[in-house]
């Protein structure tokens, strides 16, 4: 089955129906992984990454939290730590050209920007999830950023699994990476070239 789905503006809900139960088989194959890292090392790519593993894994931030105080909200454990370090080594023993680094501003995400030590961290709410899907002017903001990137080395972007999914139909796993291509001479949207599985 061809992977590879271009992102759309309306009729996402079927395609994240599906991708649920795509994303919960058991690994991923070994070739979409190669496939996922020869593309990052061509550049023109976009990695897309979740944030690493932030107890309890699902349900947002603790009632009251406050985006200026990390104290208050759901945060990477030493797992997800971990995870971030390895990601960045793997990053670069493959040889991976980072042109720019942009995460979510929550403390999870930016945390992981961080520990990958692979360039300078940016701030954008363009990643993070829209609180009305009926309006969602982040993902446009998200979808704008990723059409527009042409390298000549890899777009990194450190996000959460909700904003993931309405943009190409995925629930991504904690710290895992997703490839993308944007679209051809100056098109939007842009296709799923692979998935990289969280380091272990």
């Amino acid at each position: 089955m061809r992977r590879s789905r271009p992102l759309r503006q309306s009729g996402w809900l079927a395609a994240s129906l599906l991708a649920v139960s795509l994303a919960t088989a058991p690994g991923l194959a070994a070739d979409e992984s190669t496939e996922a890292w020869a593309a990052l090392v061509k550049g023109g790519h976009v990695a897309l990454i979740r944030h690493g593993n932030a107890p309890p894994g699902y349900g947002g931030d603790p009632p009251g939290f406050r985006l200026e105080d990390c104290k208050t909200q759901r945060n990477l454990d030493e797992i997800g730590r971990e995870q971030a370090r390895a990601l960045g080594e793997a990053f670069r023993r493959h040889g991976v050209r980072v042109d720019r680094i942009v995460s979510s501003p929550w403390c999870r995400c930016l945390e992981t920007a961080r520990l990958l030590t692979v360039g300078t961290v940016e701030s954008s709410w363009s990643l993070v999830p829209d609180r009305d899907p009926s309006t969602p002017v982040r993902l446009l903001e998200l979808r704008e950023l990723v059409s527009a990137w042409r390298g000549p080395g890899t777009l990194v972007l450190i996000t959460h699994a909700l904003t993931v999914r309405p943009l190409i139909g995925v629930l991504p796993n904690q710290a895992e990476t997703l490839v993308l291509k944007p679209a051809p001479d100056g098109g939007q949207g842009a296709s799923l070239v692979g998935r990289i599985a969280a380091p272990r």
